[in-house]
């Protein structure tokens, strides 16, 4: 049987709020972060989620353990529900996630630089040849 999840995790990192977002699907996680600036509204967060969600790049997909889900007694689901809101910082799986999407990133910049600096050292190499020939020819 498939479990699909999301969550929003809005929380302050100095000088910005940042929203994450982890999409949980069997036993797989993915995970988006957004800078929001100012501190949003609750109304703001809930535009966001509706126009943007599908625009939101989200890294590879990460394996992690299925966890059992049972009837959980209301009480404790409450404490439960407390404790996790009063936590300042976000999963470690996400965190991980987060990680190798910068990497992935990172990597498509240094590939991206490299082909620019090859083709301009191929442009100048090119130049110096023209403006070479043109000196032998006399001109």
């Amino acid at each position: 049987m498939k479990k699909i999840g999301a969550t929003l995790t809005v929380l302050f990192k100095k000088p910005f709020w940042v929203g994450i977002f982890e999409r949980r699907y069997d036993d797989k996680i993915e995970v988006a972060k957004v800078i929001f600036g100012k501190e949003p509204k609750d109304y703001e967060v809930y535009d966001f989620v509706l126009t943007q969600y599908y625009n939101l790049k989200f890294s590879p997909a990460i394996k992690t353990e299925v966890i059992n889900d049972r009837k959980i007694n209301p009480k404790r689901l409450q404490k439960l529900a407390k404790k996790q809101a009063s936590e300042v910082g976000i999963g470690t799986k996400a965190q991980q996630a987060l990680k190798v999407q910068q990497e992935e990133r990172k990597l498509e910049r240094t590939k991206s630089s490299r082909a620019q600096r090859e083709a301009k050292k191929q442009k100048q190499f090119e130049l110096r040849q023209k403006k070479r020939y043109e000196k032998h020819r006399g001109h």
